[in-house]
C-alpha cells in the first residue's frame, strides 16, 4: 500500500512540475493582474482568473498556480530563499 501511495505521489510532482513550468511570462503577468482584480470574494473567482489568462488554463490550474506563488511569497519572507541579484541597464555595480 505505500508503494501505491508513493508512485501517486511521485506522478503527482512529476506533473505538478511540469505544469508549473508550462506557464509564460505573459500568463504570469495576466494572472497577476487579475489577483489584483479578482478579490477572494469574486464569485468564480478562479474560473475567472483562468478566462483572463487564457491559452486554455483551467481554474484548477490557476488556483494551483496560487497556491505554488503564497508558498514561494512565504519561503522568501522567512528567508529561506535568496532573492535574485539583477542587473539593470543602468546599474554599473560589479558587486
Amino acid at each position: 500500500m505505500a508503494s501505491s501511495s508513493s508512485s501517486s505521489t511521485s506522478t503527482m510532482a512529476s506533473s505538478s512540475s511540469s505544469a508549473r513550468s508550462a506557464w509564460t511570462f505573459d500568463q504570469n503577468k495576466r494572472f497577476e493582474q487579475a489577483l489584483a482584480v479578482y478579490d477572494k470574494d469574486t464569485p468564480d473567482r478562479w474560473q475567472v482568473i483562468a478566462g483572463v489568462v487564457g491559452d486554455g488554463k483551467t481554474a484548477e490550474e490557476v488556483k494551483l498556480h496560487y497556491e505554488w506563488l503564497v508558498e514561494d511569497v512565504k519561503m522568501i519572507q522567512a528567508d529561506l530563499i535568496e532573492l535574485p541579484k539583477y542587473r539593470f541597464a543602468g546599474n554599473t555595480d560589479e558587486k
